[in-house]
């Protein structure tokens, strides 16, 4: 189960990583104001805070 945990952790943490550090900083300001406006900023960031500290 823990070895589930952290491949799916890890999945989260290279599919956030290929997202945002391969935008631009437009790309990054417009992501930001969807996450935002659509409410899922609450959910999606401490997500993927907890997936890349399991990922580690």
């Amino acid at each position: 189960m823990a070895g589930l945990l952290q491949r799916t952790a890890q999945a989260i943490d290279e599919m956030w990583q290929s997202i945002w550090h391969d935008s631009s900083r437009a790309e990054k300001v417009v992501i930001a104001i969807v996450l935002l406006v659509t409410g899922l900023a609450i959910p999606v960031i401490p997500i993927v805070l907890l997936a890349r500290i399991i990922a580690n």
